[in-house]
């Protein structure tokens, strides 16, 4: 049986000439409101005087909108969660098409894209984004507790292939229970349901305490001064190249543990972090293991470098009633130093 074979390539074609792009979701056939929009009680970060200044660049956001993003004091309007229910989807080579429409869950192997209707049909309940897909901290921070509408649903899917035995994925798969349809390839599916979940919302809120509290039950949590979590030169480079004296400083002077993430286990991390005051290192996915279960009011305070600085991260430290600091180092968005006396002074707002 062959589908139109063009529905990737007619999607490129009209690309190409500069044709209106569908919505996807308007094909879907139905939709519904998991959780309702809510107005958020944002709290402006800690930060010294002149930290804003030393912003050059941003990612994820322009500058104004990722500066107003970490210095907002007062309300501001949520997003919902949304369900779409739609048939007939074909997903090629990471690109769900539609009507004519299509929703990119990963980059595409195939230049050209073309291919024939996937012969395997199911059911499935997507909860992924190309983001969760690229970033592990985005599946830490939105794809774990997304995953909890898809499991409720009982038809949970993903393109993520299995993780390696003993790898940090696998073990919080484990710990929430997560137990999904794996996509191994191009598939029909005759139902598929679609979620947004990256809405502040308060339900949002609450699902994500919940699952805090499962990666932490049964534990015996020793509270520290804080944890230092090195990046050192993983993932994509954003060196902090006096990261180590900075961080045996906080344990000589402040009692704080250092810890490689890259050499510790989940449940390592998460024993360390869940009773922890405060969260430090450089802005990156590796932070997420703590704010993941640092307890409400912990501080969490980024390292960013100057022409990469981002906002994500203060997303779930405000879903979980954690503090946020504004620490800005010196530098380019690849290689950058930071005075120890700023470290100090920002960690010491927090008193």
């Amino acid at each position: 049986m062959m589908t139109n074979p063009f529905r990737p390539y007619g999607a490129k074609l009209r690309r190409l000439t500069g044709r209106a792009q569908p919505d996807f979701h308007a094909g879907a056939v139905e939709s519904w409101e998991e959780a309702p929009g809510s107005v958020h009680r944002f709290y402006p970060s800690l930060a010294l005087p002149g930290q804003v200044e030393r912003i050059r660049a941003s990612v994820f956001a322009d500058m104004p909108a990722t500066i107003e993003a970490l210095t907002r004091d007062g309300g501001a309007a949520e997003a919902p969660t949304m369900g779409w229910r739609f048939r007939d989807v074909d997903l090629v080579d990471g690109v769900l098409y539609h009507r004519g429409a299509e929703f990119h869950l990963r980059p595409r192997r195939r230049k050209l894209g073309l291919a024939f209707r996937p012969k395997h049909a199911m059911r499935g309940a997507i909860y992924e984004t190309w983001a969760t897909n690229r970033w592990f901290g985005s599946w830490l921070m939105d794809a774990l507790v997304a995953s909890q509408l898809a499991a409720a649903t009982g038809m949970a899917a993903t393109t993520a292939p299995a993780p390696r035995p003993g790898s940090h994925t696998a073990r919080y798969e484990e710990l929430v229970g997560v137990q999904p349809a794996r996509i191994t390839g191009d598939v029909h599916f005759d139902e598929m349901l679609l979620f947004d979940d990256l809405g502040n919302n308060l339900t949002k809120g609450v699902r994500q305490r919940a699952l805090r509290d499962r990666l932490l039950a049964g534990r015996a949590l020793q509270p520290v001064p804080g944890v230092f979590l090195l990046r050192g030169t993983g993932g994509d480079l954003r060196l902090l190249q006096n990261e180590l004296e900075l961080a045996e400083r906080l344990a000589r002077e402040r009692g704080y543990l250092v810890i490689d993430p890259l050499k510790a286990s989940a449940d390592e991390l998460i024993s360390a972090c869940g009773a922890a005051r405060a969260i430090v290192g450089v802005e990156g996915s590796h932070l997420a293991h703590g704010i993941l279960v640092a307890p409400p009011g912990a501080a969490i305070v980024p390292i960013q470098p100057p022409e990469r600085v981002a906002a994500t991260l203060k997303q779930l430290s405000d879903r979980l009633n954690q503090r946020f600091g504004l620490l800005v180092a010196e530098g380019s968005d690849s290689q950058f130093t930071l005075e120890w006396r700023d470290l100090a002074a920002t960690l010491d707002l927090f008193d």
